[in-house]
């Protein structure tokens, strides 16, 4: 596993849209090589908080800093050549584009190609082509949707479409890897699978992943750290065993009662 340490820092982070507050004074930390999750009822800012860590929004107060650089003033692309990379709630695929090009597409944040290379087709462009579609095929492989290249995006079952997915976001090379409900739509045996590629992501590559999830048995299973939001504010953050034995947790997110389910 790779070394660990702090690479994420947010402090103090606001996001408002009118007079609604969705994320409220949020700080957190993200560290290498490890799995984080981020939970809460629909609503509770989840969503908007990832989406000023990619750059999607613009946080109105605080900073993000990654590597110790600011990145919350910077465009989306720039995040991503940061190294952060991120798939969504629902799938953005290219339907019409057939998998390998989708996958493709993720990796062009790392090509050098100039304009002119590309309009005439020059050598360097076609060696990096070449590269990004062998790659490509790695990453079909690597996340489990090897012999599907060719396949339109659109046409393949959701599960697969998920895995398509995430490779696009790792042909980005990505040192943290923001996955906003990826198991959502799985079966149980597709959930499990997801489960092993996470942690073979974080084992093999040292990556650190950040998930939003709702399926709470894929968050207790998989998450070394657990941060709870309730109406864009954390209101607890710990080891899975804490959460599942915090009060607060228990009646804002999931019900009294609800604690079994956690841990099973």
């Amino acid at each position: 596993m790779a070394e660990t340490g702090s690479f994420l820092e947010a402090r103090g982070v606001v996001k408002r849209f009118g007079g609604l507050t969705a994320v409220n004074k949020m700080d957190f930390n993200i560290e290498r090589g490890r799995i984080f999750s981020i939970i809460g009822p629909n609503g509770a800012g989840k969503t908007t908080f990832f989406n000023t860590i990619s750059g999607i929004y613009r946080a109105d107060e605080g900073s993000i800093a990654f590597h110790g650089k600011r990145i919350d003033r910077m465009p989306p692309e720039l995040i991503t050549n940061q190294r952060i990379a991120r798939t969504f709630q629902n799938i953005r695929l290219f339907g019409s584009m057939t998998v390998v090009e989708n996958i493709m597409v993720g990796g062009h944040t790392r090509l050098r190609q100039t304009p002119l290379e590309i309009l005439l087709r020059l050598k360097r462009f076609k060696d990096e082509e070449q590269k990004a579609e062998s790659r490509a095929e790695e990453l079909m492989e690597y996340v489990g949707v090897h012999g599907l290249g060719n396949e339109l995006a659109a046409s393949l079952p959701y599960g697969a479409q998920r895995r398509v997915e995430i490779a696009r976001a790792l042909a980005a090379e990505p040192e943290l890897l923001l996955l906003d409900e990826p198991t959502a739509g799985m079966n149980p045996h597709e959930s499990e699978d997801a489960m092993l590629l996470f942690r073979r992501l974080r084992d093999d590559l040292g990556i650190a992943i950040l998930l939003i999830e709702h399926d709470m048995r894929v968050v207790m299973k998989v998450s070394e750290r657990i941060t709870v939001m309730d109406y864009g504010e954390k209101i607890a953050e710990g080891l899975p065993a804490e959460i599942a034995a915090n009060p607060r947790v228990i009646e804002a997110y999931l019900g009294r009662g609800a604690a079994s389910g956690l841990t099973a």
